[in-house]
Order: C-alpha cells, then structure tokens, then sequence
C-alpha cells in the first residue's frame, strides 16, 4: 500500500501479516458444495422449482411471490392437519399471492439430499395447484412419479 506523505512524497506503508502466516483466505472455495450454507442450498432448489414450473405457467404465477420461511407459525390454517410445508396466501390489497415453503419441516421429512429436492418440487407443485385451482398433475405431469 502506497500513501502519500506531508509533502507531496509517497511513503511506502507495510501491512504485515500476522505471525508470518500469510494473509486469511476463505477457509473453503467457493466451488465446492460446503461453501454454501444449508439454507442457501434450500433456497436453491426452491428456485429451480420455480424455474421448472414458470417455463410451463409463467403468465399465470406473473406477479406471484416465492418465499422460504424456517417454520410454519404456530396458527396453523383450518384445513392443515399436522405441520405445514407450504401455504400459499391470497393477494389482499397491495401485497401479491404469495407461496412460502418451510424449510425445517421439508428438510425433517426428506431422507436424503435427493428426496429432498423431490419433495421442496411437491410442495412447490402443491402450492401452485392450490393458486390455480388445478389438481398438481395438471401443473407438473410428473408430480408424484418418485413416490
């Protein structure tokens, strides 16, 4: 790093490292799948569900909202027997539909990493039926196919 003096003169300014060790660098890169933390990587699938479905329906979830949330409330809806994965909720006023999938309930149901890309697609598939008032192989011809 190079800063100028008083005078106009430029003052050569070491930044020494600590105990010689070299300057920290991040402690895994960022191509490797440990890099991104366990809700980055749900968000993640979230997003490629979304993707998948909005090439098949994009003129009808235009305007629709996908969130991700750690835990359903504790109000649960009149219809939802047990713990919720998803919900989606009707425009009302200013704010849009929206779809908000749980991220610790989905991720306690799923076995493995695989299944649980097949069931945040479910629930995602579920939720867009519920929207469009369709039944979920009508949104995604393969809904259901792994189970």
């Amino acid at each position: 790093m190079v800063r100028v003096g008083d005078v106009g003169e430029t003052v050569a300014v070491r930044r020494r490292d600590r105990r010689g060790r070299g300057l920290r660098g991040p402690l895994m890169p960022s191509s490797l799948p440990g890099y991104r933390t366990r809700a980055q990587r749900f968000d993640a699938m979230v997003l490629d569900a979304v993707e998948v479905l909005e090439r098949r329906w994009a003129h009808e979830l235009e305007g629709v909202e996908f969130a991700v949330e750690e835990v359903p409330p504790s109000n649960p809806a009149p219809w939802e027997a047990g713990v919720a994965l998803g919900r989606y909720f009707p425009a009302d006023g200013t704010a849009a539909h929206r779809i908000v999938v749980y991220r610790r309930p989905v991720e306690t149901r799923a076995a493995d990493p695989e299944d649980l890309a097949e069931l945040v697609q479910q629930v995602v598939v579920e939720q867009v039926a519920f929207l469009l008032g369709r039944a979920p192989h009508d949104i995604d011809p393969d809904y259901g196919d792994s189970l």
